[in-house]
């Protein structure tokens, strides 16, 4: 019990550390551009929630390292605190193209960088997996919310599609169903951030960034699309035995 306890602090020591590093980011940032009450609050928040959330998930799993790839990721999701914090305070004020191009543009290739760390030194779980898919999810909604100030709100489909498919999960448990691996699947998740990336950073004339961001939310659809009809035939198919069995047991 005592090794136990003292794996957990060490865990929670890690998750502390990171919570210091995103408000250190945010102070550094605050302090270069001026940023808003909107802006600290957002990027606190973000530090907060990530520290709780991920505090609880290492207590609950168990792990008896963080491991290097979950320092990757941990990174990473730094790095998005301060793209979230630089797209709260642009409802008031615009961001520095540079600023928030680097911070996302670091973030989007460190995405690359944890998997093959994990795979590398064997310390792939699925707590790592999950860390790694949010802070995916949640880069790309925040940057759909800026994209979105420009091309309007039609955007936030790109962000939001994820979030609606798990909480259609609650109503339709056969979408729970694992997928079979897809490199489709997951280069059209990784083209996500770097064409809203593209279409943020407002380099392109305006028709321009809306045929990059209507390709990306076209790719997404497309991608879900594919899903979940493969998860729905594979249920169809899984309830026939079960049905046939249940006819079978009536008509004897």
């Amino acid at each position: 019990m005592a090794l136990n306890n003292t794996y957990d602090a060490r865990l929670q020591q890690e998750t502390a550390l990171g919570a210091g590093v995103q408000i250190l980011l945010l102070a550094l940032i605050g302090t270069a551009i001026g940023m808003g009450p909107a802006g600290w609050l957002t990027g606190l928040a973000f530090a907060i929630a990530t520290w709780a959330v991920l505090s609880r998930a290492l207590h609950r799993s168990r792990l008896r390292s963080f491991g290097a790839a979950n320092r990757v990721t941990l990174g990473r999701a730094t790095l998005v605190g301060g793209v979230t914090a630089l797209v709260a305070d642009s409802f008031q004020s615009s961001p520095p193209v540079s600023l928030f191009v680097g911070l996302t543009a670091v973030a989007l290739i460190l995405d690359g960088v944890d998997g093959k760390v994990a795979r590398r030194t064997g310390t792939s779980t699925p707590l790592g997996a999950r860390f790694d898919m949010e802070v995916d999810a949640f880069l790309i909604l925040v940057l759909s919310v800026y994209v979105s100030m420009q091309l309007g709100l039609w955007v936030l489909l790109i962000g939001g599609m994820r979030y609606v498919f798990v909480g259609a999960a609650r109503v339709w448990p056969w979408l729970t169903a694992a997928l079979p691996p897809s490199t489709a699947r997951k280069t059209v998740a990784a083209l996500q951030g770097v064409l809203l990336l593209l279409a943020g950073a407002d380099l392109l004339p305006y028709a321009a960034n809306f045929g990059v961001a209507a390709l990306a939310l076209g790719l997404l659809v497309w991608s879900f699309g594919r899903d979940v009809l493969w998860l729905y035939r594979t249920s169809r198919v899984e309830k026939a035995p079960a049905r046939r069995q249940v006819r079978e047991l009536v008509a004897s």
